[in-house]
C-alpha cells in the first residue's frame, strides 16, 4: 500500500504509451522483425509508414480513397505526434514525472493561475490609472490575489511584490563590485528549499537585500512618505543595526510630521527586543532633540517627557541593569532635559539598594553630582579638584558611599566612588584613615591581621604612602600581594617598589638640603 502512489504510471510514460498503440504495425516490427512479418502484416506495416510520413498526401484522388479504404479495412489508428518534452512545473520539477492525477491537478492549476494573473493584469491597468482607492477593498484583494498566485507557484510571494503600493518602484540590487570580499554564495541545498539553520539565515539575507534594493530606490528618488516607514521598518525587524535605514528612517519621520510619541512607543519594543543596539539609542536621541524644540518652554510637558524617558530606562534595567547603551542615553538625556535633581538621584539610589554592586549606576551618581550646573564648575573634569562643590555635598556623597562600604566591604565601586569624593573635594585620603580602619586591623606586636576588606587596605596603603609612613604602606601592599589579592600581585610588588624608590628620593633630596 506505501507504494501504490509511487507505482502510480507518469504522464510521460502514459504518453509514451498512447504514441505506441498508436503504431501498432510499427511496434510489431520492431519485435518480431521484418522478416517474420506475415504478408498481411506486413501490408499493414507499409500501409502505416505511408501514413505516418504522409506520402498519400501526393498520390491521385482515387489512389488516396483506395489507401483510406484499406486503411480502415486493417484498422491501422492515425499515428500520434512524438510527444514533445513538457518541461519543468514553477518549483522545478519535471512535468513529465507527474502521475496521471497529479497531472490533471497541474493542468487545474495553471487555468486558475491564467485566469488569476488576467485579473491582476486588469487591477494593475486601473492602478496604474489612478481609479483604484488606496486602502479599499480592491487594493486588499490584490494582496491576496497575489499571495494565491505566489502559493499557485510553489513560492512565497515576496512582500513587495505582492503589495500593488509598491508597483511603481523599481528596486535598485546591490552591487558589490568584483571583487567582492563578502560576496554571497547560496548552496546547492538552499536553491532547492531545503531547511537548515545555514539556509535559514541565507533566506533572511535574501529578504533583506530584496527590501534594501526597494530602499535604495526610494532613497536615490528621495522619497518621504508612510509606506518608507513601513519598509525601514521592515527591514529594522530583519536587521535592527542596519545604520543607515535608522538615520532614512528619523529623516522620513521629520519631513511628513509623524508623531513622535508613536514612534517612541514603536523604538520601545524594538529596544525590548535587541538589548545591545547602539543604533536604536541614537535614533532616540533624533527623536527626543526634535520633540525638545516643541516642548521645551512648557515645563509640564518637559518633566512628563523626563518622566516617561526615565520610566522606560526603568524597563530597560529591569533587563539588565549594566546596559552601557542605556547609560550613555541617560548621561546625554540627564544634560539635555536638565534632570540634576533629587529624582534623579532617588532613582539612581533605588537601582543601588537592589544592587550595590552595579558600578556603572555609582558612576552615573557621580556624574550626576559633579556635574551640576547649579554647582560644579562647568568643563571641571572628573578626577579634578572643584572647589564650587560646597562641602555638604561632599560630606553627603561620603556618608552615602561610607554606608555602602559597611554594606558590602569587599565591593570596590563605593571605595572608588569614595576617592573621587575626596578628589573632587580636594580633601586628603588621610581625612578618612580612621574610617578605612574600620575594616583592617594591622597589631603592631606581630599577630595575624583582621582584613574585611583588600580595597580597604589599598586605601590605607595610599594614605600611609601620602603620609611618609613608608613601612606601614610597604605592608599593607605586601599584604595584598601575598594573601589578599594574590591574582594581582605583580602589580602590588610594583606598587612596592614605587614606594621604596619615592623612599630613596626623598632620603637624597634630605641629604641634599643637609649641605
Amino acid at each position: 500500500m506505501a507504494n501504490a502512489q509511487s507505482q502510480d504510471p507518469t504522464i510521460s510514460a502514459k504518453r509514451e504509451a498512447e504514441y505506441r498503440d498508436s503504431r501498432p504495425y510499427l511496434v510489431l516490427a520492431e519485435t518480431k522483425g521484418l522478416s517474420n512479418l506475415t504478408a498481411n502484416e506486413k501490408a499493414a506495416y507499409a500501409n502505416s509508414r505511408f501514413l505516418e510520413t504522409g506520402a498519400w498526401r501526393h498520390w491521385s484522388e482515387g489512389q488516396q480513397k483506395e489507401f483510406w479504404n484499406v486503411v480502415e479495412q486493417q484498422k491501422i489508428p492515425i499515428p500520434l505526434e512524438k510527444p514533445r518534452d513538457l518541461g519543468k512545473d514553477s518549483r522545478g520539477r519535471e512535468i513529465g514525472n507527474y502521475t496521471v492525477e497529479e497531472y490533471k491537478a497541474y493542468v487545474r492549476r495553471e487555468e486558475e493561475l491564467r485566469g488569476l494573473r488576467e485579473k491582476s493584469a486588469r487591477f494593475r491597468g486601473k492602478w496604474k490609472q489612478g481609479g483604484i482607492e488606496e486602502g479599499g477593498e480592491e487594493l486588499e484583494e490584490e494582496r491576496n490575489r497575489r499571495g494565491v498566485i505566489g502559493l499557485l507557484q510553489g513560492k512565497q510571494m515576496e512582500k513587495y511584490e505582492g503589495d500593488p503600493v509598491w508597483d511603481d518602484v523599481v528596486p535598485i540590487p546591490q552591487d558589490d563590485g568584483e571583487g567582492a570580499l563578502a560576496a554571497i554564495a547560496y548552496t546547492d541545498e538552499y536553491a532547492e528549499g531545503q531547511s537548515s539553520q545555514l539556509n535559514f539565515l541565507l533566506l533572511k539575507a535574501e529578504l533583506i537585500f530584496i527590501a534594501m534594493g526597494y530602499l535604495r530606490a526610494v532613497m536615490a528618488s528621495k522619497e518621504y512618505s508612510p509606506r518608507v516607514l513601513d519598509l525601514t521598518e521592515h527591514i529594522i525587524s530583519m536587521n535592527a543595526a542596519h545604520y543607515t535605514v535608522w538615520l532614512y528612517r528619523a529623516s522620513t519621520l521629520f519631513v511628513i510630521n509623524f508623531p513622535i510619541d508613536q514612534e517612541l512607543a514603536w523604538v520601545n519594543e524594538v529596544a525590548l527586543e535587541n538589548q545591545k543596539n547602539y543604533q536604536i539609542w541614537h535614533h532616540r536621541q533624533l527623536l527626543i532633540d526634535h520633540l525638545y524644540a516643541t516642548v521645551s518652554s512648557d515645563p509640564v510637558a518637559l518633566q512628563k517627557l523626563g518622566n516617561d524617558e526615565i520610566a522606560f530606562m526603568t524597563q530597560m534595567f529591569d533587563e539588565d541593569s549594566k546596559n552601557y547603551h542605556v547609560w550613555s542615553y541617560r548621561q546625554w538625556l540627564v544634560r539635555k532635559l536638565n534632570l540634576f535633581n533629587k529624582a534623579e538621584l532617588k532613582s539612581i539610589e533605588r537601582l543601588l539598594r537592589s544592587d550595590v554592586r552595579n558600578n556603572s549606576a555609582w558612576s552615573h551618581r557621580f556624574f550626576v553630582v559633579f556635574s551640576d550646573p547649579k554647582y560644579c564648575t562647568e568643563g571641571s573634569k572628573a578626577t579634578e579638584h572643584d572647589p564650587k562643590v560646597p562641602n555638604e555635598i561632599l560630606d553627603r556623597e561620603i556618608e552615602f558611599s561610607k554606608a555602602a562600604t559597611f554594606e558590602a566591604p569587599q565591593n570596590q565601586s563605593p571605595w572608588n566612588y569614595l576617592r573621587g569624593v575626596l578628589r573632587k573635594g580636594g580633601r586628603k585620603l588621610g581625612t578618612l584613615e580612621c574610617f578605612a580602619g574600620e575594616f583592617v586591623k594591622i597589631p603592631e606586636d606581630g599577630t595575624e591581621e583582621d582584613v574585611r576588606s583588600s580595597h580597604a587596605l589599598d586605601f590605607l596603603a595610599d594614605v600611609w604612602s601620602e603620609e611618609g609612613k613608608v613601612e606601614q604602606a610597604d605592608t599593607a601592599l605586601r599584604l595584598l600581594g601575598d594573601k589578599y589579592d594574590r591574582i594581582r600581585k605583580n602589580y602590588w610588588d610594583w606598587r612596592r617598589g614605587l614606594l621604596k624608590h619615592e623612599g630613596l628620593e626623598k632620603g637624597v633630596a634630605g641629604l641634599d638640603i643637609g649641605k
